[in-house]
């Protein structure tokens, strides 16, 4: 497919909730407006509410830009923006639409066969903001800053993986960049994740898990987790070695990872500080920008709307023996990732263009 690069990259977005929402938000904030255009949107939500919550956000403040609205559709910066509201993938004809990708926000689809249908009614890629259910189901899975470089061009599943895996493989990858692929030896990572709108705001049925059913802003909730899943899938070489376990916490935005990690004694120096840690990723975060390091006494919210994958905050880092390390790491669990959806889409759709060139 050939793809002119003297016009904007067309967009459409499945799902307008909150990771919808930031990746439009964050397309205008990052001046992307040239790049790329946001030509639909669909979600089963009214107009009315889909651009008053595009306007004003809680956690990230007033849109950037202009916000209105006409027949079917929503006015970005003068810019008409089709509204759309079906619930099956095969309900819109996205051929129509001529759009170069369709970002799939909704969270609802991870099998092959499903992501499929959004193929067949004229998506000519997607985006997924959710990892697939396995490897097989999607073409590819990105970390972008770990692993981007090995997409080819012509993958039309791919999926972005998720908030918390943008913030542990980087990490993870970064010691064993220093002392191989066998330095460690076994890894336990603890989310303790903002809330998520899979909880209510008091006691009442709102999901399977019993747990989830309980006021989300009143109690630290343990939650299931497929991190330790999609770390494997990344960093294969840790296959059998990592567990995973994740908390929801009682606060809207910005998430952290605990991660104790066992290395081998025979990969390390016999030494080992906090220091001697933290010196990796202070020097890590010099070279990459979706890294960041600190040692200043942060809360939480110090982190709300930045865009790194991942912040490691050196203050906490501690070591026992000869490789019993404990690091704490920050992430903002929806602006961060966004960004990262961000870079993958500029990423690999430029990617196709030079190929058809």
């Amino acid at each position: 497919m050939t793809l002119p690069p003297s016009r904007p990259f067309r967009l459409a977005i499945n799902g307008y909730g909150r990771i919808g929402r930031c990746f439009v938000r964050a397309l205008k904030e990052r001046g992307m407006e040239k790049e790329f255009q946001i030509v639909a949107l669909n979600d089963p939500a009214d107009l009315e509410s889909m651009v008053y919550l595009t306007r004003f956000d809680s956690t990230h403040g007033r849109f950037p830009g202009k916000i209105d609205k006409a027949e079917n559709a929503l006015i970005l910066d003068g810019t008409r923006v089709r509204v759309t509201h079906a619930r099956e993938p095969e309900a819109l004809h996205w051929s129509a639409l001529e759009i170069d990708l369709l970002v799939e926000c909704s969270g609802q689809y991870g099998e092959r066969a499903d992501l499929s249908r959004f193929l067949a009614a004229g998506a000519p890629r997607l985006l997924l903001s959710q990892p697939g259910a396995s490897a097989a189901d999607v073409d590819a899975t990105l970390v972008y800053g770990f692993n981007h470089a090995t997409l080819r061009g012509a993958e039309r599943l791919v999926s972005a993986a998720s908030c918390t895996t943008n913030a542990a493989v980087p990490t993870l990858s970064a010691l064993l960049e220093t002392w191989g692929e066998a330095a460690i030896d076994q890894a336990i990572l603890t989310t303790l994740h903002s809330v998520m709108n899979d909880q209510p705001l008091i006691d009442g049925y709102h999901h399977a898990d019993l747990r989830r059913t309980r006021s989300a802003m009143q109690s630290v909730i343990p939650v299931s987790t497929g991190l330790a899943r999609g770390v494997e899938r990344l960093l294969p070489c840790l296959s059998g070695k990592i567990a995973a376990k994740a908390i929801r916490v009682p606060t809207t935005n910005v998430s952290a990872l605990d991660v104790m990690i066992i290395l081998n004694p025979a990969r390390v120096p016999r030494n080992l500080t906090a220091e001697t840690i933290n010196q990796i990723f202070s020097a890590r975060a010099n070279s990459d920008d979706r890294i960041a390091y600190t040692e200043t006494p942060h809360a939480s919210i110090d982190f709300s709307h930045l865009p790194h994958s991942v912040i490691v905050d050196g203050s906490q880092t501690r070591v026992m023996g000869h490789g019993l390390v404990n690091l704490f790491l920050w992430f903002d669990n929806e602006w961060g990732f966004v960004n990262r959806m961000l870079d993958i889409t500029r990423h690999w759709l430029t990617l196709e263009t030079a190929a058809s060139l």
